[in-house]
């Protein structure tokens, strides 16, 4: 029998309803034995998330002001869950272990962790698995970096004395100590991700509220189809322009060990949903994967005539924004030309002292900035050796009147990246969904 690795969001644990339906997906299949869980999210629009609530209550600790109301109402969210529920756990002993620890000085991290700790502890009393604290597996350096190797030699070891098990996510310990130290957010699909790896599972499924992705934003697009399989490639293509429902860092564990990731939908879970792999599947219907874009990006573009023979010039380029600690994109070339792709807000207050420097130690014969210019990436593995991808996506966009500002193609061949004006930029991603899908 095969072992199955499942994460539950916030909004998958936000009451004892979703909790109904967590025991019900878990106990429909029994290789889905270890358990991931997130802090409880909102049950409904002007509802907080637990996390929220306990950042909140931290720094009220932190600023020496009362905080037993927001810890009251903290409480009451797990009362609720348990009560729904009928379970008779020791929630008082777990809350007042909390309070004293908060007295004594325990860290931010410590009291915003709780969260998932609270959350795995109670699920783990419904479902009738062992409860695993990851304090002490999931291990950070002294600087806050995830030490994968010692991590996942941890977790194996732990896995061995347990068939069934909940985790909480988001968080894990600085090696050799007691201190607790936070995953960034969306940590607990790191940790999911953690978890399987050290399984050896044969899927990691990610449980959330959509299912699975899309192949456009539908706040673009008018119901755009579901990605029903999709390649680690292609899905880093898509998250870099933010079209991911998993952070990056979620998936490099499982890509690591070539364990596939299925995203599902806690309240429709006979939704197959979008099953993330090395090669991908069959979509075949249609050569693109997905279209993602962002609306706001900068470009600089340097002029100087004979650059191509100046030894080290895109070199000293790059230093310049490496010096204002800037981030780039893109960046196409000419003979005579090199333009620098850069999110807008990565140049806030910036701008001005890069000229400069450009103008400096460059001397270019003119440099020419462009803002409000948006970029779409038209991904898919199918796209590799296929004949007129460009092409079409000129015509397309021409037939439409929309200028093409910039294209250029990844050497792999799954996806071609274009530059429109910001003005144009949700028609442009319609029209092209429209060219390769409908």
């Amino acid at each position: 029998m095969g072992v199955k690795v499942i994460k539950f969001g916030g909004s998958s644990v936000a009451d004892a309803d979703q909790l109904r339906k967590i025991k019900a997906i878990v106990e429909a299949d029994p290789e889905r034995r270890y358990v991931v869980v997130s802090a409880p999210g909102k049950r409904h629009k002007a509802d907080n998330k637990v996390t929220d609530m306990l950042i909140t209550l931290s720094a009220q600790v932190d600023g020496n002001m009362p905080y037993d109301q927001l810890f009251g109402a903290v409480k009451e969210r797990y009362t609720s869950i348990a009560e729904g529920l009928g379970l008779d756990a020791d929630l008082e002993g777990w809350f007042d272990e909390i309070a004293e620890n908060i007295k004594k000085g325990y860290s931010e991290a410590y009291i915003v962790s709780r969260g998932e700790y609270l959350s795995a502890r109670l699920i783990a009393e419904y479902l009738g698995y062992d409860f695993v604290d990851t304090k002490n597996l999931v291990i950070f350096n002294s600087k806050g970096r995830l030490k994968v190797e010692e991590t996942n030699e941890a977790i194996r070891a732990e896995l061995a004395r347990h068939e069934r098990a909940v985790f909480p996510g988001f968080y894990g310990g600085y090696a050799g100590t007691d201190e607790i130290c936070l995953l960034s957010r969306g940590g607990s699909d790191v940790t999911g991700s953690l978890v399987a790896r050290a399984a050896d599972a044969s899927m990691y499924e990610n449980w959330t509220d959509v299912s699975g992705m899309l192949m456009a934003d539908p706040r673009v697009v008018s119901s755009p189809l579901p990605i029903k399989y999709i390649s680690y490639a292609e899905l880093r293509e898509l998250s870099y322009m933010g079209a991911s429902v998993l952070h990056e860092d979620a998936v490099f564990p499982a890509r690591m060990a070539g364990i596939p990731i299925n995203i599902r939908n806690t309240n429709a879970p006979e939704d197959s949903g979008t099953v993330i792999s090395r090669e991908g599947g069959a979509n075949d219907e249609y050569i693109i994967s997905g279209i993602a874009g962002k609306p706001d990006f900068t470009v600089i573009s340097i002029y100087k005539n004979m650059m191509n023979k100046e030894l080290g010039f895109v070199r000293r380029a790059l230093a310049i924004i490496e010096d204002q600690k800037i981030n780039f994109d893109h960046i196409p070339t000419g003979i005579d030309s090199l333009s620098m792709v850069i999110e807008s807000k990565e140049l806030e207050d910036k701008l001005d002292d890069v000229l400069d420097a450009f103008r400096q130690q460059l001397k270019p014969d003119e440099i020419i900035v462009e803002d409000k210019i948006a970029l779409i990436a038209v991904v898919g593995r199918r796209m590799h050796r296929s004949i007129g991808v460009s092409g079409r996506i000129c015509t397309a966009l021409a037939n439409k009147g929309i200028n093409i500002k910039m294209l250029s193609q990844g050497t792999n061949e799954i996806n071609v990246i274009v530059g429109v004006e910001a003005a144009d930029f949700e028609e442009a991603v319609r029209v092209l969904y429209a060219e390769f899908v409908h």
